[in-house]
C-alpha cells in the first residue's frame, strides 16, 4: 500500500514554502506570461478555440502541479499533442475530445499505477531528438491556414494537407496583411532578446538592463496587436472569450468507431506519458538535482498527469502534458517548489477573467507566427548539425524517427525509431566483430 500512498500528495512537497514562496509567485507569473499567448494559439491551432487552450492550461496546470511527480514541471496543452489532435478533430470533431480525453487519462494513471514511469529511460536519444525534431516540423506546417488566413483543409496527413493548404491560399489570393502581421511578430520575437542584450550595461558591478526581463513572445504578441489595432489592418483576430471556466462541449463520440477511439487515446496518452517524462527528466537536470528523495518520481507524475488531462476535458479543455518549454522556464526563473507551477494556473486564471477585452484584439496571425518561433527553436538547428555530425548510424536513426513522425505518427515514428536503433546497433556491432 505504501506504493499507492506515493502517488498522492504529501505535506513534504511545500516544506520550504515559507522561505522560497516570494520566488516561486515571480517564477510562476513569469512561466504564465510565456505560456498565455501559446496556450491561445495551440487552442486555435487543434480547433476547440482560444477559450479551450487557456482552459487546459489553467486546469491541467493546476492539478499536475499538485498530484505529479515532479517539483519543477509546468504542464497545459503542448505544440506535441497538437500533432495528435489536430487530424483527429479534422475528421471526428470537437466532440469527441471529451470522452478521449477521459479514456486517455485513465491510461495514462493505470501507467502510473503499474509502475511504468521508468520505461522513458530506455528509448535511445537519436529516436528522442527525431521525435522533437518531427514536432517541430509538424508544429510549422500546422499553422499554414492561420498564417495565411485561408480555411483550414480536411486532411489526415499534415504533410499532404500543408500542400494543399499552400496552394489553395496561393489560387484564392494571398492574404498579405495577415502575412505581414506574422513577418512582424517573428522579428520582434527573434530581434527583441538581442536589442536587450545591446542595452545590457555593466552598472555599478551588476548586469542592468533598461528594458525588463519580458518574454520576446509576449513583447511580439503586444506590439503586432498595437500595430493591428493602430493601423486598422484586415486581418483575423481572436474575438471575445467568454469569462467562463468552462467551455461546453457536446461529449458525443459521433461517427467515430470504438477501436479507432481506442486507438486514438492509446497515442495520447502515450503521448502525454512520453513528453511528461522527459520533461520533468530535463527539469532535475536543469535544476541539477541528483539526490533520488528530492528528484521527480516518474510514476506519480504519471497519475498526475492522468488526473489532469481527465479534468481538463471534462471542463472543456484537451488533453495535456508536461511541457518542456514552459518547464525550462520556471527552472531559468529560479523556482524552487510546485508553488511557481501553480501560480502560473492562478495567473492565467486571472487573464481569463479580467483581461478578456484585450485578448480578443490578439491578431491569430501573429500567434501562428509565434508556434512558428517555437518550432524553430524546438529543432535547435545548430544542436541538430552537431548531432548528425556524431556517428551516422545515430544521424540515419534521428533523421527516420523525424521523418516518420511527420509521415505516418508520433508514436509509430518512436517504435520504428527504437526498432532501427536497435538493428543499426546488431549491425555495427557485428561488423566490428568480424
Amino acid at each position: 500500500m505504501s506504493f499507492y500512498r506515493d502517488l498522492l500528495p504529501v505535506a513534504a512537497d511545500y516544506a520550504s514554502w515559507r522561505s522560497t514562496w516570494r520566488g516561486d509567485v515571480l517564477a510562476g507569473i513569469t512561466v504564465g506570461i510565456v505560456a498565455l499567448p501559446l496556450a491561445l494559439a495551440f487552442g486555435i491551432t487543434t480547433g476547440t478555440g482560444a477559450q479551450s487552450g487557456l482552459l487546459t492550461a489553467i486546469y491541467a496546470g493546476v492539478i499536475a502541479a499538485i498530484f505529479g511527480g515532479s517539483h519543477f514541471q509546468v504542464s497545459g496543452p503542448t505544440g506535441a499533442m497538437t500533432v495528435v489532435l489536430v487530424p483527429i478533430v479534422t475528421k471526428y470533431g470537437v466532440s469527441v475530445l471529451a470522452p478521449l480525453g477521459l479514456v486517455a487519462g485513465a491510461l495514462v494513471i493505470f501507467m502510473g499505477v503499474s509502475r511504468c514511469g521508468g520505461l522513458i529511460n530506455k528509448v535511445p536519444w537519436p529516436v528522442m531528438e527525431g521525435f522533437t525534431l518531427g514536432i517541430a516540423i509538424v508544429i510549422a506546417l500546422q499553422q499554414l491556414p492561420t498564417a495565411l488566413a485561408t480555411k483550414n483543409l480536411t486532411g489526415t496527413n499534415t504533410l499532404v494537407t500543408a500542400w494543399r493548404t499552400l496552394r489553395f491560399a496561393v489560387q484564392s489570393g494571398t492574404h498579405w496583411s495577415s502575412l505581414a502581421v506574422v513577418i512582424l511578430t517573428l522579428a520582434v520575437k527573434f530581434s527583441f532578446p538581442k536589442i536587450r542584450q545591446l542595452l545590457r550595461k555593466n552598472h555599478d558591478g551588476r548586469n542592468f538592463s533598461l528594458l525588463p526581463p519580458i518574454p520576446a513572445s509576449f513583447v511580439a504578441i503586444a506590439i503586432a496587436s498595437a500595430v493591428v489595432w493602430i493601423a486598422q489592418i484586415k486581418t483575423p483576430i481572436i474575438g471575445t472569450l467568454p469569462r467562463s471556466l468552462y467551455l461546453k462541449h457536446s461529449s458525443s463520440t459521433g461517427n467515430i468507431k470504438f477501436s479507432a477511439l481506442a486507438i486514438a487515446a492509446m497515442e495520447i496518452a502515450l503521448l502525454a506519458a512520453i513528453e511528461s517524462l522527459l520533461s520533468a527528466r530535463v527539469a532535475d537536470q536543469m535544476a541539477h538535482i541528483h539526490d533520488p528523495l528530492t528528484s521527480y518520481q516518474p510514476n506519480r507524475e504519471l497519475f498526475g498527469q492522468g488526473v489532469a488531462t481527465i479534468a481538463s476535458s471534462l471542463m472543456g479543455g484537451m488533453p495535456a502534458t508536461g511541457a518542456i518549454a514552459r518547464t525550462s522556464v520556471n527552472v531559468r526563473a529560479q523556482a524552487k517548489s510546485r508553488i511557481a507551477a501553480i501560480t502560473h494556473a492562478i495567473f492565467l486564471l486571472v487573464v481569463v477573467l479580467v483581461l478578456n477585452p484585450i485578448i480578443s484584439h490578439v491578431p491569430t496571425a501573429a500567434l501562428a507566427a509565434i508556434l512558428l518561433g517555437t518550432s524553430y527553436r524546438i529543432a535547435k538547428p545548430a544542436t541538430l548539425k552537431e548531432l548528425l555530425q556524431t556517428t551516422r548510424l545515430d544521424a540515419f536513426t534521428l533523421l527516420i524517427t523525424a521523418l516518420m513522425v511527420v509521415l505516418i505518427g508520433l508514436i509509430w515514428a518512436i517504435l520504428i525509431g527504437t526498432a532501427t536503433n536497435f538493428i543499426l546497433k546488431k549491425l555495427g556491432k557485428a561488423f566490428v566483430s568480424t
